[in-house]
């Protein structure tokens, strides 16, 4: 089912204009865009130097923006290439007037274009698409071609910490950040919110409430 697009929906991104970086979404340039380096300067943006936590896919902002109020000290910066979606995080950063949170309105296969090398403590992929059908291999988010852009901008020891409902997602993950060279820390099947430093997504809620499992990995580059 197509989405509906929200009302008001290029005023309303204007508005939050200084907390979001807007890129070439366009599948054309994907690849060109990727070669021309237009980093962002995060001293700047966040007026420190603090560490740089990226979520891949944050939706409507719920995790990233209870994370920022958890972790202060931490620096993040949320991706979401769908911006009927993406308005209601901004809105939301906005709202609780949370300083340490930066969005970026892009697909993932762009990601080196903006974060220089090793520029990032830490990933979390959270919920992503499992896309189940054989012939998406190469579209998911933990597929070997994602994981050598997350490897570039990831610092040395950098964690990617991944959470799905989906077994044979999880099953494919484990078998890409092997291959992909990643050490694994910590691998759970039926994760109930144990770590500190962690929150509940929606879909994780949801999914719950389902009676789903929830897959959780974390590994280290």
């Amino acid at each position: 089912m197509r989405m509906h697009k929200k009302s008001r929906l290029e005023e309303r991104i204007a508005e939050c204009g200084d907390i979001v970086k807007i890129a070439d979404l366009s599948d054309k340039n994907m690849k060109r865009a990727a070669l021309t380096p237009e980093y962002m300067p995060f001293n700047e943006i966040f007026g420190n130097d603090n560490p740089v936590y990226l979520e891949i896919g944050c939706g409507k902002g719920k995790f990233v923006c209870e994370m920022a109020e958890m972790l202060p000290e931490v620096n993040f910066v949320a991706c979401e290439k769908i911006s009927n979606v993406l308005i209601e995080a901004l809105e939301r950063a906005k709202k609780e007037n949370l300083h340490n949170v930066y969005f970026l309105n892009c697909a993932a296969e762009v990601l080196a274009k903006y974060f220089p090398q090793g520029s990032v403590e830490r990933i979390y992929l959270n919920f992503s698409n499992p896309l189940p059908k054989e012939g998406y291999k190469k579209q998911r988010l933990t597929h070997p071609r994602f994981l050598s852009i997350y490897g570039g901008i990831l610092k040395k020891g950098g964690l990617i910490v991944q959470k799905t409902d989906d077994e044979d997602f999880y099953k494919f993950s484990l078998e890409s950040y092997k291959e992909a060279g990643f050490e694994e820390l910590s691998a759970c099947e039926n994760y109930l919110l144990t770590e500190k430093e962690d929150v509940e997504t929606e879909h994780e809620r949801r999914f719950k409430d389902m009676g789903k499992r929830i897959f959780r990995v974390a590994v280290r580059i």
